[in-house]
């Protein structure tokens, strides 16, 4: 483990994102890592993402997606959450996450701005060669995830699924049980049951009583889709115009 827990020292602003009710529990109660890979799992709006760009900010990682230890012309400003939480990290997080510039190992891919990020870094030493442009959007995904992302290290993701495919979201399952056996850290947001699935997997449900952990059988999201997929029409009804 690299990042054991996130506290948030002293009093908060009164201002989104500390309305949210996940972080307003992270702001009294903390929040403990228990597992090398971590699901964030919620709603849209449940404060998933908050979570994760704050964890970027507190351990010097570009909160809108990037490398540790680097700078470039894409660097977004701190997030308000980033600016007052607090990372607990182990001896081998602070080496890894604090040490010399050039050795640092973290990296936070952000589905939404990734390739924004290629333009400013394909091609540059210490990131990946491809064109991101010139592949499809899902082999774009597997190009960046397949270079940043190995190895003993903490890796951030924010719904890492939006480009995958069914097949693809299981290879990225084999990605993260590998990185967490190499001693890899993994904090991810995401919608994907098929992702939240990974045995041994922290899974940390938010929604608006808070943050509470949980198991895979017992999310929300995957009782939808197994109602789903028994009986569109249970849902399908509500949405779809007479």
């Amino acid at each position: 483990m690299l990042l054991s827990r996130l506290r948030v020292p002293g009093r908060v602003p009164d201002e989104w994102p500390f309305t949210l009710p996940a972080v307003q529990q992270l702001a009294r109660r903390g929040l403990k890592f228990t597992a090398p890979v971590t699901f964030l799992v919620g709603e849209n709006g449940s404060g998933k993402s908050t979570i994760v760009e704050a964890i970027a900010d507190a351990c010097g990682i570009n909160s809108e997606g990037g490398k540790a230890g680097t700078k470039y012309a894409s660097r977004g400003p701190t997030t308000l959450l980033g600016e007052v939480v607090d990372p607990e990290l182990t001896v081998a997080g602070l080496r890894l996450l604090h040490g010399p510039r050039l050795k640092r190992r973290g990296f936070f891919f952000r589905a939404e701005t990734l390739f924004n990020l290629g333009q400013n870094v394909s091609g540059r030493l210490g990131f990946w060669d491809e064109d991101l442009t010139e592949q499809s959007h899902g082999e774009g995904f597997f190009t960046v995830l397949d270079r940043m992302v190995s190895g003993p290290g903490l890796y951030l993701m924010d719904e890492p699924e939006a480009a995958l495919s069914f097949n693809s979201c299981l290879r990225l399952i084999g990605l993260m049980d590998h990185v967490a056996k190499e001693g890899g850290q993994i904090v991810c947001a995401t919608h994907s049951p098929i992702l939240a699935s990974l045995p041994g997997a922290q899974i940390l449900e938010l929604n608006g009583e808070g943050i509470h952990a949980t198991e895979w059988e017992k999310l929300q999201v995957v009782d939808h889709w197994r109602r789903y997929l028994a009986k569109p029409d249970f849902y399908l009804r509500h949405v779809l115009a007479e």
